[in-house]
């Protein structure tokens, strides 16, 4: 009969292939485990319980914390700069530390191997931060401000001076005309090593941004009667001429009246602000510029410093009165006011016995 037949002779031996297979299989997890064992040391160091560092650490380490980073992520950012043993002790020691979520963005110096404590507390020292610190005050024009950039940071002026000559890169609202002047909003401003002039300004234009929200900008100069571009220009004006914050909304009303009655502003610190110098000159006083407000009606071309808010908010929330005319009346900087034409030269007359012109 006919069939498959099996010869036992033609088998193949397969014990030595069984052998080989289990050896490679044993060789490849004695490599993993290895592996396992070797990384195991960092990777505790960066995301688990891997301790904590006992001493305030030594040599210096500079890190970055981006805006935004959580206290877990600025831990991950230390650890794996040897700052601190773990993220996992940072966190911990964070959580401590009530002031560890005014930790902010920036560069900082700190220590190799550090207890995550004291880490925290570095953090929280100004001394730690890596560049400048820069105050701009209320009433700075852009030419102060480029100059006080320049004194106290590392950008030159050269390259200050170009980004607000063609700011075509600040971010400046659409009814800035392309102009910088007053959308440098003052404030205290961290510059970080490296940071460019556009950086900065841009910086500046941003927190003019949020103060304008925050103050409603666009619905009060809507309810004004006036365009935002104007609240602004008013509010640079009061700004200079005020010199207490309390005076701030009697004068926005004494512009603003002024305006509606159809005189012009008659602002001295506009004309000081277009001839560069004060006190201001026969010649000055007669002159044809438009940020002549003695003589000149409506309003200057452009605003003549960088307002705070309070100035800005003083004219969005003027006083309510009938005055047209003010002076400043003594050394301390208090203002009178007057209806009439009258009234304001008796106020000269006193303000000139004060010492104050």
């Amino acid at each position: 009969m006919s069939g498959l037949r099996f010869d036992l002779d033609d088998d193949v031996d397969t014990s030595n292939g069984r052998r080989g297979f289990a050896l490679a299989v044993m060789g490849f997890i004695t490599v993993v485990v290895v592996l396992l064992v070797l990384l195991a040391g960092p990777v505790r160091h960066l995301f688990g319980s891997g301790g904590d560092y006992s001493g305030a650490g030594s040599g210096s380490v500079t890190v970055v914390i981006h805006d935004g980073d959580s206290v877990s992520t600025i831990g991950h950012t230390l650890a794996s700069a040897g700052v601190v043993r773990s993220s996992s002790a940072f966190t911990s020691a964070a959580s401590m530390n009530p002031k560890a979520r005014l930790i902010g963005p920036g560069t900082y110096r700190l220590r190799e191997h550090m207890r995550a404590s004291l880490a925290v507390s570095l953090l929280l020292n100004p001394s730690a931060r890596v560049g400048d610190r820069v105050t701009i005050p209320e009433g700075f024009t852009a030419s102060e401000i480029v100059d006080r950039l320049a004194a106290e940071t590392s950008i030159s002026k050269a390259s200050l001076t170009a980004a607000v000559s063609e700011p075509s890169s600040l971010g400046l609202p659409p009814y800035s005309g392309g102009k910088a002047e007053g959308f440098l909003f003052p404030a205290t401003y961290d510059v970080e090593p490296g940071e460019s002039a556009d950086s900065v300004l841009r910086a500046m234009v941003q927190a003019y941004d949020q103060a304008a929200t925050d103050v409603h900008l666009a619905a009060g100069a809507k309810r004004l009667g006036l365009t935002e571009y104007q609240v602004l220009i008013l509010a640079s004006m009061v700004q200079a001429e005020g010199r207490l914050i309390q005076d701030y909304p009697k004068i926005a009303s004494v512009f603003l009246n002024r305006l509606k009655a159809g005189m012009p502003f008659g602002s001295d610190a506009t004309l000081v602000y277009a001839v560069g110098h004060a006190p201001l000159t026969s010649n000055d006083l007669a002159s044809n510029s438009p940020y002549n407000t003695r003589y000149k009606t409506g309003f200057p071309p452009t605003p003549i410093n960088s307002p705070g808010e309070a100035a800005l908010t003083a004219v969005l929330h003027p006083a309510h009165t009938q005055d047209l005319y003010f002076v400043t009346i003594d050394k301390q900087g208090h203002t009178a006011y007057a209806r009439t034409l009258g009234e304001f030269n008796q106020l000269v007359a006193q303000s000139r016995a004060n010492g104050v012109q």
